[in-house]
């Protein structure tokens, strides 16, 4: 196996909802747009046309694949879009029917007539395909065919999805977990020590850091942002914002000004079993709650586990006295580098493996990772991740409405408690506990994958998309 993730990839910043459904299209019309300018003035083209097959037709509307695509074709950047406009601007380009092409060029463009909805048709590589049509003034057209195969990675069409970045040479190439537990005890390293070795291969030290603690910015101020936001979540499924409810209710009235001093006050009062257990479900559901309303948020592998992770390292910072920056980075650089071991021996796709892809992944990071900061042993920190994912196997992806809301959001914050729970018995237990490899297990995530009924991969055509009421209460 030749491929190289850095885990940069695995943490992406963007917008929400959904990495497969909302940042790889995204990504993949900024990729068409390139390949246009390559071609020719975007002034000579006449027309243009988006083809969603699959699971990105059939759930694209509630997870904004069509707003995707268009903020793409503008040019925008989802790492630096403001977010607060998106709305205006979507509601701009439908009403006067045309699209600023690379933000340089007018274009007539009709989101309902130009955006096509293939919904019983897929393409053979992988359920979220899409092509992009543009007819140039002298009717040349291009036409690409993309694929988003999970956490914001996109593949075009014939292009080899191991081979889209320049190869680069790492000190320890990974494949699998036993690749990285044989590295380590091997030069006597840390996970995270063999990752950030690897990482140097890609950027400069300081750069390394001052990224990664910029990922834990953006964590951290979406979870701030949604223990302070109220009201309903779009997409027409009523269901009610519930972290800010639950923060309220948890700091009573307690006096704070920004997020620092609001982490003095949680760890200041919060001390008793179930307080934290509160505080961990809070952290959660105020990063899934802020991805659903399309907010600024960190791929962790995915957009709809976005909240297992920071709500872990949360957890971690708060309570276990980890607020320290070079705690944050080892944090990040061991969960990153179990997500990409995932991905290379499984998925993390949705479309292609269930919520277990997503939910089960994430978790799976975020018990490695905190046992590697709670000074766990390599076999601990790997034991941990598959305890965490040996618990999810099979888990079905099936969004009501197509929405990343329910049971999307809940299941974050039970991704994040088994985490912690995975943990603590990878960490109070011997490696001669660990009947079942890390590797063993990820092989039966793909194989129960590739066994699993298409219904309940991210298509809402079964389970809970298709067993509910619309007169149930609000969420």
């Amino acid at each position: 196996m030749d491929e190289r993730i850095s885990i940069f990839d695995i943490f992406k910043i963007g917008v929400g909802p959904s990495s497969s459904h909302t940042l790889g299209p995204w990504k993949a019309a900024l990729r068409f747009l390139d390949e246009l300018r390559a071609h020719g003035p975007l002034s000579e083209i006449a027309q243009l046309e988006v083809h969603l097959f699959g699971s990105l037709a059939k759930t694209g509307h509630g997870h904004g694949t069509d707003v995707a695509v268009q903020l793409g074709l503008c040019g925008e950047l989802p790492e630096t879009f403001a977010v607060d406009t998106l709305d205006s601007r979507i509601q701009e380009i439908a009403k006067e029917k045309k699209i600023r092409l690379g933000n340089e060029v007018d274009l007539p463009f009709d989101p309902l007539k130009d955006i096509h909805f293939h919904y019983l048709e897929s393409l053979p590589f992988h359920p979220n395909g899409m092509t992009f049509r543009a007819q140039w003034q002298d009717a040349s057209q291009e036409l690409r065919t993309f694929y988003s195969i999970g956490g914001g990675f996109i593949v075009e069409e014939g292009e080899d999805a191991a081979r889209t970045a320049p190869p680069v040479r790492l000190p320890f190439p990974i494949d699998s977990a036993t690749d990285l537990a044989r590295y380590c005890h091997g030069m006597d390293m840390h996970i995270s020590q063999v990752v950030w070795e690897n990482e140097k291969a890609w950027r400069p030290e300081e750069q390394i850091e001052a990224d990664l603690l910029r990922i834990w910015d953006v964590m951290k101020e979406c979870i701030y942002r949604g223990v302070h936001t109220s009201g309903i979540l779009p997409g027409g499924l009523n269901v009610r914002r519930r972290a800010a409810q639950m923060n309220k209710k948890l700091t009573a009235s307690g006096h704070y000004e920004d997020y620092d001093s609001w982490v003095k006050l949680i760890r200041a009062t919060s001390f008793d079993f179930q307080s934290v257990l509160n505080w961990v479900s809070c952290f959660a559901l105020a990063v899934n709650e802020e991805n659903a309303a399309f907010g600024r948020v960190v791929t962790a592998p995915t957009n709809g586990a976005a909240g297992v992770i920071p709500a872990v390292l949360q957890y971690y910072v708060t309570f276990c006295d980890g607020n320290k920056p070079h705690k944050i980075v080892e944090f990040l650089l061991t969960a990153g580098e179990l997500g990409s071991v995932f991905k290379k021996g499984a998925t993390i796709s949705a479309a292609m493996g269930g919520c277990q892809a997503e939910i089960g992944v994430s978790s799976a990071m975020a018990a490695g990772a905190l046992t590697e900061c709670m000074g766990g042993s390599v076999s601990q920190v790997l034991m941990a991740a598959e305890i965490a994912m040996e618990h999810h196997l099979g888990m079905t992806c099936d969004p009501i409405g197509g929405l990343v809301q329910v049971p999307c959001i809940e299941r974050n914050t039970m991704g994040a408690i088994k985490a912690i729970t995975a943990s603590q018995l990878a960490l109070n237990s011997s490696p001669e506990h660990a009947k079942v490899p890390l590797d063993t297990v990820i092989r039966t995530m793909w194989e129960t994958a590739l066994d699993m009924n298409s219904k309940y991969k991210e298509t809402a055509d079964g389970g809970l998309a298709v067993n509910f009421s619309v007169g149930l209460p609000e969420c």
